[in-house]
């Protein structure tokens, strides 16, 4: 009959070079630290969460994100690390030792992530609850660069810090190399640097009415390469920001109020009388609209077939609807003015007189005609 070993025999038996005894007390301790850890993110996401419930400020919002982005695979690592201190690991101790470290340098990069993550929705919530969009495309910019420079960070201090790798080597190595990179890609970096251009500059933003040469629309959308802008004929037309820049750019958007320039044309046979009233006629309808600044009104310039009177107001609003109805509203009373004046627009027309011996043979005289006609 087999008589079982005492328990302290149990224990104090040798296990890859530790006693039982040593590995059930980095067990527990691995145990014991897991729970702790849960519990005190559990507790500190549970209050932090109430208590950012109750407050408009982003600081504790930000902390509430944090505490919930604590992976649990993270603390197990680190629980682990701290229970088998203890242990006699041989060659496996630098090993476990870097683990450590490479696991609480990506929970620090998590960390840093979502912090960034979270200013990024509290300024957008901020840009949305105001409803301006001027800042929407600066705000995703910054909040991609500086995710990049958080893991940056943290892959250069992974490397000093777990692999005992200088940095600096690594940087030169990559310098060159970044030349050769730059020559391949100039294109698409010129379009990523001409981005940042828009979105620290602010030419335009999101939803601006912008025209670009010869093509009108609404920007929908700024990307790292191009910016995707809906035609006023229903079209989406892509171009890249490099060219973007290059281009003469108009913003619509941003037009304070519209200045308008528009002619009538009357007949030389107008008598003077009348051609000087003719200006102070279109004053007077033109000041009888709202919202509408009168600038000016003259007998401007004589043409090849009429006499040319220039008009030019502003409208104090920037849109366009609202243009074209008040300038719509100005040619109709132009038009019933004219009529209960008697006054008449002159059309394109020529003069053409026949001299010669054979003039009164043709027996045209001198009659007016069309330009079609003259040719």
């Amino acid at each position: 009959m087999l008589v079982p070993a005492p328990v302290s025999d149990v224990l104090n038996r040798t296990f890859l070079d530790n006693s039982v005894r040593a590995w059930l007390t980095a067990a527990i301790t691995t145990a014991v630290i897991f729970i702790v850890l849960l519990v005190v993110r559990g507790v500190l996401h549970s209050r932090l969460g109430k208590l950012a419930a109750r407050t408009t400020h982003q600081y504790d919002d930000m902390a509430v994100a944090l505490i919930g982005g604590t992976r649990t695979s993270a603390l197990f690592v680190m629980s682990l690390v701290a229970g088998t201190h203890t242990l006699a690991l041989g060659r496996a101790a630098p090993w476990v030792d870097r683990l450590g470290r490479l696991v609480l340098l990506w929970q620090i990069a998590l960390w840093g992530v979502t912090a960034v993550t979270s200013w990024t929705k509290h300024h957008l919530d901020v840009q949305a609850s105001a409803n301006r969009r001027s800042s929407v495309a600066m705000i995703t910019a910054m909040s991609v660069a500086a995710k990049v420079m958080v893991w940056v960070l943290i892959f250069t201090t992974a490397l000093y810090t777990v692999w005992d790798i200088n940095p600096a080597s690594l940087i030169t190595t990559l310098g060159v190399s970044g030349i050769a990179i730059a020559l391949a890609v100039q294109n698409i970096l010129g379009d990523i640097l001409a981005a940042l251009a828009i979105v620290f500059d602010k030419p335009f933003d999101v939803g601006d009415s912008i025209g670009v040469d010869t093509i009108s629309g609404t920007v929908e959308h700024i990307g790292l390469k191009t910016t995707r802008i809906r035609s006023v004929t229903g079209e989406q037309i892509i171009l890249g920001n490099g060219d973007l820049l290059k281009s003469r750019l108009r913003n619509y958007r941003r037009m304070s109020q519209r200045r308008v320039l528009f002619n009538l044309d009357v007949p030389f046979d107008t008598p003077p009388e009348v051609l000087h009233r003719i200006p102070s006629m279109v004053q007077e309808i033109v000041t009888s609209q709202s919202p509408v600044q009168f600038d000016r009104s003259h007998v401007a310039s004589f043409t090849e077939s009429a006499v040319r009177i220039e008009t030019v107001y502003h409208v104090l609003d920037p849109d366009y609807k609202l243009y074209m109805d008040i300038q719509q509203n100005i040619n109709l009373e132009i038009l019933l003015k004219f009529n209960s004046e008697k006054l008449r627009f002159a059309l394109p027309s020529r003069t053409v007189y026949h001299e010669g011996p054979n003039a009164k043979d043709l027996d045209i005289g001198t009659q007016p005609q069309t330009a079609a006609d003259a040719g």
